[in-house]
């Protein structure tokens, strides 16, 4: 089979970041679904994955796709061959920038019947992510309207995670504030639920107490935690929550929120897989219950732009702009 490989030490913006390479295609195990893939989507991890590589070392990124069930190992229930799936997969095994690919058929669901390819391969990694913070750490209830009252923050709202937090936030029954810093992000923010839009390049807490908004119940920072660090404790109302994404640039004072008595929370999504936790199915059923969303019309896609090709070009061009931090909403390669 063909597969899109990174290339350790080459930025993605250099030529030979990216190359294409003949590799065998891998035999399922136990749990494993084989997937012929139809379309991936590019996100912040496979930069972070890939700057950390070694010089000269080559590997298969990827983190989201969807595509379609080409065999299933003995242990696996629930899927057959032709099945449609999605998933964002396991960040310690090879990614999915190839024509097939293994997954845990744990961490994997049947994909939305109601969208085309491109558009469900946007979701897996962000919609976990999202539906993992503010139910898993943040302890919101998963259910419609469940939440009325309550109110959240959300930092970044116009990126990959924070456009499906906005839209499950809302759902849940949450009154969302969420940042953005360009007419565009702010707008897109609003048509996901949004009720406030604030400026994060500005004084976050003034324009939250300007907004009629004394503080928030919890926040969710997707981006450039440490900018924002203080701010969030301002903004946090005692005994509220905190989760948080973002890698930190260097140490961050954590004591800004004792007075507060605030609980900090990490999410990361790969954390179920990457120690295969007792609980490590959740993440299918998390998508199973996202693809109901999802078909309901509850919840949209995410979906910015798609390119096509299983092309190294294509993949370089498509990872300098997610590095540029400008992006709005997901970005998708068919296959």
């Amino acid at each position: 089979m063909q597969a899109v490989m990174a290339k350790g030490g080459v930025p993605p913006g250099r030529p030979g970041a990216f190359v294409l390479a003949e590799v065998p295609i891998p035999a399922p195990g136990p749990d494993d679904l084989l997937v012929r893939v139809a379309a991936v989507s590019v996100n912040p991890v496979d930069a972070k994955v890939h700057a950390r590589m070694a010089a000269g070392e080559e590997k298969i990124l990827g983190y989201d796709a969807c595509g379609t069930v080409a065999a299933a190992g003995a242990a696996v229930s629930g899927f057959a061959p032709g099945d449609r799936v999605y998933y964002a997969g396991d960040v310690t095994r090879p990614g999915c920038d190839a024509e097939f690919h293994l997954v845990d058929a744990r961490i994997a669901a049947k994909a939305p019947a109601s969208l085309d390819t491109p558009a469900v391969a946007a979701l897996p990694l962000t919609g976990i992510t999202a539906w993992e913070a503010l139910f898993d750490r943040l302890g919101f209830t998963a259910d419609a309207g469940a939440n009325a009252g309550r109110d959240i923050l959300v930092i970044g709202g116009a990126g990959g995670v924070g456009s499906m937090a906005i839209q499950l936030a809302k759902w849940a029954g949450l009154r969302v504030v969420a940042t953005a810093s360009r007419p565009e992000s702010a707008d897109w923010c609003r048509g996901l639920g949004a009720e406030i839009v604030l400026d994060h390049r500005k004084d976050l807490p003034a324009q939250l107490q300007a907004a009629g908004l004394a503080d928030v119940s919890a926040v969710f920072c997707t981006t450039h935690l440490e900018t924002h660090w203080a701010a969030m404790a301002a903004c946090l109302r005692p005994q509220g929550a905190v989760c948080c994404i973002d890698d930190p640039s260097g140490p961050l004072d954590i004591t800004v929120f004792k007075s507060k008595c605030a609980s900090i929370h990490w999410e990361f999504m790969f954390a179920r897989s990457m120690w295969k936790t007792p609980d490590m199915a959740e993440q299918g059923r998390i998508l199973a219950r996202l693809a109901g969303l999802l078909d309901a019309g509850t919840v949209r896609p995410t979906l910015a732009a798609a390119h096509s090709g299983l092309d190294p070009a294509v993949f370089a061009r498509a990872h300098q702009d997610q590095l540029s931090g400008r992006m709005v909403g997901k970005q998708v390669i068919v296959f």
